[in-house]
């Protein structure tokens, strides 16, 4: 169910970036719009980055295996790794022609690039949100890494939209400074790419490191350990995404004259509390250490 639906998202994705790239290139460049070119751009890397994740997407969901003994989920934060890359690159591009292009005189574009631009915002609004919903239903990554993407057009192409009209405007009332909208619009364009490309990537190295997942979600599981009287006290916990799914370590004290018996049954039923409770933990190591009253 999962990887289907993540292929079904993916397969939207690509063939809906694939029209918008082809519509946006051409119309940028026939209409003389620096930032609707530039949105095209960032529409192409969309396409490739949507191939990238269907390809992955069978890979991160296979069950763990002897070679794998964790899974194969770190698969789909490895693609929003490449995707965060890739839209860096883009942002490096798009900004240098923007720069470059407010040296030179500039040709005003034509209101066709404007409307490609706003049909282009309401596609990726759409877009977005239907793909945040389902990545996090499902916690997967590489459907983030596809919403992340809609949502760096969505204001990419408003961006390009609004550049164009400002441009026009200046052509039609001779305002020297507003010709040049869309050229400031495609480096505006560019910053947006840079700063969802930086979230993708810190989030991607955080996770390849194994940083221990934040504070409140840790204290979550706590409450739920301590929920069991027999625990009497929790002496380490930490927790590790892998991917689209979660692995807990939990070191507990319980009184020395427990049976070997008694604590893994009790072990067991944390384990699948906390499994039941929290449906993307996939896993739950439990250390149990002897208590001894003062």
């Amino acid at each position: 169910m999962r990887e289907s639906l993540a292929k079904k998202i993916a397969w939207i994705s690509v063939i809906s970036n694939i029209i918008l790239t082809l519509g946006k290139l051409f119309i940028g460049w026939y209409g003389h719009s620096d930032a609707v070119f530039a949105d095209g751009i960032h529409s192409a890397a969309d396409v490739f980055a949507s191939v990238i994740v269907l390809m992955v997407i069978k890979l991160a969901n296979k069950p763990a295996d002897k070679e794998h003994p964790y899974g194969h989920g770190k698969a789909e934060v490895i693609v929003s790794g490449i995707v965060g890359i890739l839209l860096f690159l883009v942002s490096i591009y798009v900004v240098y022609e923007g720069i470059s292009g407010l040296f030179h005189e500039v040709e005003t574009p034509s209101f066709l690039a404007m409307w490609v631009a706003i049909i282009s915002y309401v596609t990726k609004v759409i877009l977005y949100r239907s793909s945040l919903k389902v990545a996090k239903e499902h916690n997967s990554k590489a459907i983030e890494a596809i919403a992340f993407d809609h949502k760096a057009d969505i204001v990419a192409s408003i961006a390009a939209a609004i550049g164009v009209l400002l441009s026009i405007i200046g052509e039609r009332f001779d305002i020297l400074f507003l010709h040049y909208g869309d050229k400031a619009a495609s480096i505006f364009v560019a910053y947006l790419i840079f700063k969802i490309s930086k979230e993708m990537l810190m989030e991607a190295f955080d996770i390849l490191l194994e940083r221990n997942i934040d504070a409140k979600t840790l204290q979550e599981y706590m409450n739920v350990v301590n929920e069991f009287r027999e625990v009497k006290r929790i002496d380490r916990i930490r927790a590790r995404e892998h991917g689209h799914y979660v692995l807990v370590d939990l070191r507990i004290s319980i009184d020395h004259f427990k049976t070997i018996k008694e604590g893994h049954d009790l072990a067991k039923l944390i384990k699948g509390r906390m499994m039941e409770k929290y449906d993307n933990i996939e896993e739950v190591l439990i250390h149990l250490n002897p208590y001894f009253s003062e």
